[in-house]
This record gives C-alpha cells, structure tokens and sequence, in this order.
C-alpha cells in the first residue's frame, strides 16, 4: 500500500510482525471484542449486559454514556462508546406490572483503517411483581437492531489496481433476548439473576468476497447481590459468564459501597471493587452517586499472554449515568414498591 500521494510508508519490520501478531492473537483469543462490543463494568449502565434490565429503576426514565479505552500502548487502540436511554411507558399499580421501551447506540472502532461497527438497538421489556409484596420481580425483553460493519479506506490505495476493494463494509439485522428476575425480602438483601441471548439470528456481516463472516450467538448468565448489616456499608458479590461461539469469559468480585446519606433531599454513596476475570484480567472499579447521578470508572489490568504486547497497559472505562425522578431519594430497590 502507499499513500495518496504516491510516497511509500517506510515502518520497522519487528514493530509492523510485533502489532500484527497482536493483533491475531487478540482476534483468535478474546473473539468476544471482535464480535460484540465488550464493556467491563455491569451495573451502571445494565442494558448493555441484558436487555430485560430496560425498566428495573426507580424514576420516569434513566439515561447512560459508556467509554472504554483498550490496550492504548498499540496503535490506534479498540475504543467503545454507547449511549442508552430507557422510559417506563406503563405501570399498571392494580395489577402490579409495567412495560418499558429502551434503546442503545453504539460505536467500537480500532486500528488505523477504524474497523469496526456502528449499530442502534430498540429494546421492549414487560415486568411483573411474583407477589403482592412487591418484593419479587420477574422481567422479558425482546431486542433488534441494525448496524454496519467495516473499514475506511480514505487514505490508502492499493498497489495493484487489480486488489481493489469491491466492498468495505456489510449491513446487519440483529435480535435478542432476556430475562431477569429479582427478589429483595428486606431492606438489607437484595439478589438479582439475569439471562440473555444476543445475534440470535447470527446476521451475516461478510464482505471481501468472504461467505462465512457472521455474529455468533452471545449468551450472558449474570448473578448480584447486596448485603448490609442494618449499618451504612453494603457487601455486593458478582458473578458473570458469557459465551460465544466456542470462546467463554467468566467474572468474579465484590464491591462495597458505603451510603453518606439517604436522606430524601440528599443521597450520596460510594463505592469500590476488585473483580478478575479468569485468565485474563484484574478489574478495579470506583463510583459515585450523587442523588439522580451515577459516575463510576473502572481499570481492566490486562494479565493475559498479550501483556508483553500491550505493555501490561489495560483498559479504561467511565460510566456516566441519570435517572429522571421526582427528587432526590434514589431507592436501593432495583425495582421499589413505589412505581409499581
């Protein structure tokens, strides 16, 4: 290749056989960042995980940005952002139910020719409480959404004039699914389950003249709880498994979280948690919420075969989260007797 201009690029031969191995190695590794965008945290923006999370919050609508930085120590590094924003639409308080509509946009881009996907998402959830209580939710979510896959090629072209490019890039239809379920039997415990499926029609994303490039199915199995002793700390553990194709990525933690205060004109907490997820990588996440908003960072050490490559450099995440209520007071409940 050459540039525009018709002068040749000249690049040292190891560092040109160093990034490519890389990144091989990460395509044949870690399939789940070339399928499927990949973000580390799972609770601040919780649609991304599974698409019946779309109404589990106190408020008349919750609105998120995601970034992830990765592996910035390569060129031209793997960079994610999505946007969310959910509405309940109805809550029926007789019959203690409700339906939510949600929507995700995203972009993940890397590489000097910014492969990579643009999509938007449209998510529709119903839940329902598995008592009169209130303290027992059970939630479905059907998800579709269409995006495009590719590369640019503004500022290169090709030697051979017989190697031009028919097509750079490939459109798609996706669905998915969910369903989550949550039970909080006092104010000092709550757990939350979750499954979801995504590409469950595997939409084909071929270009080249390849036949075989597709998404694969990804599936997600998500557990959470809380715990506190009467007092202003809560214990949350964490566990994740995800898979797809024939790869699996499984997470474990903890957070805490200490509540400044509860007040109804002012809530205040923060958190922090150490995750690591098997054989690849140490999460380190902080937080903050303050009254409707939720901003939490998070660290993804890389510990992989790759750290030589990457230079023991990770990624970065930041969430950035609102929910629209009626005033301050933020209920811990994932899904509060009061909105339904």
């Amino acid at each position: 290749m050459k540039t525009k201009n018709g002068t040749r690029k000249t690049v040292n031969t190891w560092r040109t056989l160093t990034v490519a191995a890389f990144v091989v190695f990460c395509f044949l590794s870690s399939p789940l960042r070339s399928q499927d965008i990949h973000f580390s945290q799972t609770d601040f923006n919780p649609i991304l995980l599974n698409p019946a999370y779309s109404g589990f919050f106190d408020g008349a609508g919750r609105f998120g940005l995601s970034y992830r930085n990765q592996w910035a120590s390569v060129s031209k590094a793997f960079q994610t952002i999505a946007a969310t924003a959910e509405i309940p639409v109805v809550r029926r308080r007789y019959n203690h139910d409700g339906i939510s509509i949600g929507a995700i946009i995203y972009n993940d881009r890397a590489g000097t020719l910014n492969y990579g996907t643009t999509a938007g998402n449209f998510i529709l959830s119903y839940y329902k409480a598995l008592s009169n209580s209130n303290d027992n939710f059970l939630s479905v979510a059907a998800e579709a959404g269409f995006g495009q896959a590719g590369f640019r090629t503004d500022n290169i072209e090709l030697v051979d004039p017989s190697d031009d490019i028919q097509s750079n890039s490939a459109t798609f239809l996706t669905i998915g699914a969910g369903i989550a379920w949550f039970y909080q039997p006092n104010d000092d415990f709550y757990l939350k389950l979750g499954l979801s499926g995504r590409n469950l029609n595997q939409p084909d994303i071929s270009y080249l003249g390849l036949s075989d490039e597709k998404l694969y199915r990804k599936f997600n199995v998500y557990a959470r709880c809380e715990y506190r002793n009467g007092g202003n700390l809560g214990l949350l553990p964490l566990a994740t498994v995800t898979v797809q194709n024939k790869y699996m990525e499984a997470m474990v933690g903890c957070d805490t979280k200490y509540y400044l205060s509860e007040s109804s004109d002012h809530y205040v907490s923060i958190g922090a948690g150490l995750h690591y997820r098997w054989r690849d990588a140490a999460l380190v996440q902080f937080s903050l919420e303050y009254n409707s908003f939720i901003f939490a960072l998070l660290y993804d050490a890389n510990l992989s075969k790759l750290t030589p490559a990457s230079r023991s450099i990770g990624s970065f995440e930041m969430n950035i989260v609102y929910r629209l209520v009626r005033n301050h007071r933020v209920n811990r409940k994932a899904m509060p007797c009061p909105i339904i």
